[in-house]
Order: structure tokens, then C-alpha cells, then sequence
């Protein structure tokens, strides 16, 4: 009973921060500033940024996918989507996604058979695969267009050169070491037992895709006000990726932005960040709270049934 109590309100909380989040970011502009730059964004780049935001979302289940096979398990992909999709819809938008999107994923894999460990290593591979994609992307950036990627993060171009060796270096230490080591990597108190080879280069592909995936989507909304090149907008994005991780902000509101304006200047206007924050955080959002919803209630159905037939 204390179990379905919690989930219900977790549900209800759940639309409570989404619908507190959307108003604080909106709130600190006036309605004509919003529609007057939103308008501006022509319908075929909004149809484009859907369409990236779509892609995105679809690597993102193949990053459970992964999880799922890493753990030694096997389970059917439209579950392993929806629960890949929920988690996330939800967990980009509350913030601190291990906590938030693991509780959804939990939610959905303990249904299927998986125990506590089992979760738990499913969501440690899921954030160093985001930990690799952003790595991935941000040395391609800088190695590809190493002047910008300079005056984008501040460094010199050999700075921006030495860091974009040092990114790819890392990515393919990590699928190098997959191949060789088996058993658990462990640094300092923090271990993790790594995956097989092919697992890993999965990792680096599928996380690396979605981050050009969610570039892509920001880079259609940015060239209705500007002209930045594409990895200029991706190495912004990564940049701004990482301050919200590390400021630990619900869905980085605020900071995504400010820090993706100030490496980006006139390119990202107003318009451009709202409709990015709109299509990518909160267009998903009630889809994943209505998936989590039935899927408690259809829990909590399957609950009564079983109870109805074990007092007859």
C-alpha cells in the first residue's frame, strides 16, 4: 500500500514541477517578446527541429537497449522504448537524471523481472554513454573546426587541438580497454564492470548520434536569426551541456540558455532558446507523464486482479 501511495504522488509531483518549470522559464519574458521571436523561426526549420528532437529520442532508446544487454538480459524493444522514452521525457525536464529517470526506469524494469543491481547498473551505463557522446562530439569539434571551437571555449587553436586529441583519446581508450579488460574498472571508489567490445563502440555511436541529433535540432532554430556554422552550434550545445550537469539546475533551465547565448551571441536569440526548450524538453514531457500514468495504473490493475483472485 505505501508503494502504490508513493507512486501516485510521484506522478503528481512530477506534473507539478513540469508545469513550475515551464512557467520559470517562460516568465522572465513578456508574451510579445516570445511570439514575436517565435514567429520569426520559419515552420519548415520548427518541422526540421521536431523531426532532430525525434531522432534524438530514438537513440536515446537505443541506449537502454545497450543497458539492457550489458546487464544479461534480454527484453523486447517497444518495452525497452517506452521505458527509455518516459524515464527521459520526465528526467530532462525534473533534473538530476539519475534520480529522476532512474525512478521512472525502475519503476518499469522491476515490473519486468529486473532486480535493484540489475537497474542500478542500467542507469550508471546510460550516463557514462552520455558521459562518451559528449566527450566524442566535443573532439570531433574541435579537431574538425578548431578555430571556432577556440573562440567558442576561450582557448587558443592549438588549445582547441590538444583538447579535441585528448577527447577522441579518451572515447577510444575506452573502447580499447573494453576489448582487453574483463571484470570492473575501478578509480579510486567508484567502479564500473565494463561492457564487451561491441557494447562499448555502441556507446560511443549511439551517444555520439544523439548529440549531433540535438545540435541539429538547435541549429535549425538558430539560423532564423543567424548564420553559425553546424559544429559551431554543436560545440556551444556541448559546452552548455556540461554546465547544466554540473550546476545540477531542474532540466538546466536558465543555464542551458545563458551559457548557449553567451558562446553563440547574436545567433541565439530569444525565440530560438524558448522554441529549443519547447520542442526538445517540453514537447515530450506530457507524453512521458500520460505513458507513466497508465503504466501505473495498468500496475496497479494487475495489483487488484491478483488479489481478487487469491481471496477466492
Amino acid at each position: 500500500m505505501p508503494t502504490k501511495i508513493f507512486a501516485r504522488l510521484f506522478i503528481v509531483a512530477a506534473i507539478g514541477i513540469a508545469a513550475w518549470l515551464i512557467y520559470r522559464t517562460l516568465n522572465r519574458y513578456s508574451p510579445d517578446e516570445i511570439a514575436r521571436s517565435v514567429m520569426q523561426i520559419p515552420l519548415g526549420h520548427l518541422a526540421a527541429g521536431v523531426g532532430f528532437v525525434f531522432l534524438s529520442y530514438l537513440c536515446l532508446t537505443l541506449f537502454d537497449t545497450l543497458a539492457v544487454r550489458y546487464v544479461g538480459r534480454k527484453l523486447a524493444y517497444p518495452r525497452v522504448a517506452v521505458t527509455s522514452f518516459t524515464s527521459l521525457a520526465i528526467g530532462h525536464n525534473v533534473g538530476v537524471a539519475a534520480l529522476s529517470s532512474g525512478a521512472v526506469r525502475y519503476r518499469f524494469y522491476s515490473r519486468w523481472g529486473f532486480s535493484g543491481e540489475e537497474v542500478a547498473k542500467i542507469i550508471l551505463f546510460c550516463g557514462v554513454t552520455v558521459g562518451l557522446g559528449l566527450t566524442t562530439l566535443a573532439g570531433l569539434c574541435c579537431l574538425i573546426m578548431p578555430e571556432s571551437a577556440a573562440a567558442i571555449i576561450g582557448l587558443s587553436e592549438p588549445g582547441a587541438l590538444v583538447l579535441g586529441v585528448a577527447c577522441l583519446a579518451g572515447s577510444t581508450g575506452y573502447v580499447m580497454l573494453a576489448g582487453v579488460l574483463r571484470g570492473s574498472l575501478r578509480i579510486w571508489r567508484w567502479s564500473f564492470e565494463m561492457p564487451s567490445l561491441p557494447i562499448a563502440a555502441g556507446q560511443v555511436i549511439v551517444g555520439t548520434t544523439n548529440f549531433l541529433c540535438v545540435s541539429a535540432c538547435l541549429h535549425q532554430l538558430v539560423q532564423a536569426f543567424g548564420n553559425p556554422a553546424y559544429l559551431e552550434t554543436a560545440t556551444a550545445y556541448v559546452g552548455a551541456s556540461v554546465a547544466a550537469l554540473v550546476s545540477h539546475v531542474p532540466g538546466g533551465i536558465g543555464v542551458l540558455e545563458a551559457t548557449i547565448a553567451f558562446l553563440l551571441g547574436q545567433a541565439a536569440n530569444i525565440g530560438a532558446l524558448i522554441a529549443f526548450r519547447a520542442i526538445y524538453f517540453f514537447l515530450p514531457l506530457p507524453l512521458g507523464l500520460m505513458s507513466l500514468s497508465i503504466a501505473e495504473f495498468v500496475r496497479f490493475d494487475e495489483a487488484k486482479s491478483l488479489a481478487t483472485k487469491a481471496k477466492s
